[in-house]
């Protein structure tokens, strides 16, 4: 696979407010806002980040604040550290081995490489199929993170955005769904 093969979308406005990332998402997915929680999940999210090493985008924790982990369409999971488990959820390293192995496999020019590599990716969701959904860490700090898809077919690609607007753009057919089905606007809490 060469460079030229992974493709990179961008969104027409990236949206930076995580209230509006996720109001966004409610917007595509009608059914979501019955799921919404009364109170915030009580996710301590300083012992996940302290056992990842890194702090996590304001867009997700909003989103795992304000839902249970999720599946979109029958498809694609987004999940959440469990209250009280955030250190073994942040410490769980298969999606991670798996990842390495994928990034040796994909012989690019410039070599993908998992967290906690500078720039490295990061899952913070997955599929039925197999395939992951990564943030591209680095940069000025995880709000300015962006989306990568590693699909299970081999097929890489980037989009220039955070996770939540990631999710509201591809479930309304913003973005091409390059090596993925359609992701219907369906939802079951978990």
């Amino acid at each position: 696979m060469d460079d030229a093969l992974i493709g990179t979308q961008v969104p027409h406005r990236r949206l930076t407010d995580p209230a509006s990332a996720i109001q966004a998402l409610e917007q595509a997915v009608p059914g979501l806002g019955a799921l919404r929680r009364t109170a915030p999940a009580g996710i301590d999210w300083e012992s996940a980040e302290t056992g990842l090493g890194v702090r996590l985008p304001s867009d997700y924790k909003l989103l795992g604040d304000t839902y249970p982990s999720l599946v979109f369409g029958d498809f694609l999971f987004v999940g959440f550290p469990p209250p009280g488990q955030e250190q073994a959820w942040a410490e769980d390293p298969d999606d991670l081995e798996i990842l390495a192995e994928w990034c040796e496999d994909a012989e690019m020019p410039v070599p993908l490489r998992p967290f906690p590599a500078p720039g490295g990716l990061l899952p913070w969701a997955t599929s039925y199929s197999g395939d992951y959904f990564l943030w591209t860490t680095g940069g000025a700090g995880p709000d300015e993170w962006t989306v990568t898809v590693a699909s299970r077919n081999g097929d890489w690609w980037h989009y220039e955005a955070g996770a939540v607007q990631f999710l509201a753009d591809l479930i309304s057919g913003s973005p091409e769904p390059w090596a993925l089905p359609t992701v219907r606007p369906s939802v079951v809490g978990c």
